[in-house]
């Protein structure tokens, strides 16, 4: 018989929640460590859509990366999805921030291996909530078919990109909301930032510094943990099935 408590403790070795950043809210959110597992959904988010889902495939628990309960609760309606939770006796463990910052098994770490780069190096710092990888393309490409090249990899509806004089070699990423990072990014001398969401005025300080961005979206630079973490925690824990959610899919559409 596997418990919650027993898929936390293996988190740990990987996510630990020690790595959180001061503003997150990660861990067991909704329902008891004691409670048997048999079934569980991994997605990105949950939603009211993914809580049906799970319903569906009978599973006591669902693994997201995005908190469920982020704000503190002024009341609790019917329709939300933690009274839903809680309703259908389905428990919620979430991994954000500390799956960000594990160089063991991270979203970067990843968002990484998806674009095939080499030479990976880490520079994390929780307190000035910064989250970055660096790695080396086999070949330079130039700005426009490394866009492509990450629309392609990361099966993108479409991409934000800028434009470098010069080809691009050295890649930084901050997957998410990591538009901040073209700092760092910039210090560190790399050709090129890939993010899911960035700021018109760091676009223009992008511009200055001659690195190309590449806007692929919040949802497609970490939706790519899912299916790693999926097989992860099969491996793990065999007598449990995980199911990658079908349902958590990028609200964003392109025309």
């Amino acid at each position: 018989m596997t418990i919650i408590q027993d898929i936390l403790n293996y988190t740990e070795t990987f996510a630990p929640l020690s790595l959180a950043m001061d503003f997150d809210n990660c861990g067991l959110l909704v329902g008891n460590k004691k409670q048997q597992v048999s079934n569980a959904l991994v997605a990105l988010d949950i939603t009211q859509d993914t809580v049906q889902e799970a319903e569906e495939l009978h599973a006591d628990l669902i693994i997201s990366h995005h908190p469920v309960i982020f704000s503190p609760l002024k009341n609790l309606k019917t329709s939300s999805t933690p009274y839903l939770l809680a309703q259908k006796n389905i428990a919620a463990l979430c991994l954000h921030t500390n799956l960000d910052l594990s160089e063991k098994f991270g979203v970067n770490t990843c968002l990484a291996k998806a674009l095939q780069l080499k030479n990976i190096e880490y520079y994390m710092n929780p307190k000035q909530e910064e989250c970055l990888v660096t790695g080396e393309l086999d070949q330079a490409m130039s700005p426009v078919n490394f866009a492509d090249f990450v629309k392609q990899n990361l099966y993108c509806g479409g991409v934000r990109y800028t434009q470098r004089s010069g080809s691009v070699k050295k890649v930084a990423l901050s997957s998410g909301a990591g538009g901040e990072s073209i700092y760092l990014a910039h210090k560190l001398q790399s050709q090129a930032l890939v993010t899911g969401e960035i700021k018109h005025h760091q676009l223009l300080d992008a511009r200055q510094y001659n690195i190309t961005v590449v806007d692929a979206g919040h949802f497609s630079t970490e939706n790519v943990v899912i299916a790693p973490l999926v097989k992860k925690l099969q491996e793990n824990f065999p007598t449990i099935q995980f199911f990658q959610s079908k349902s958590c899919t990028d609200p964003v559409k392109y025309l």
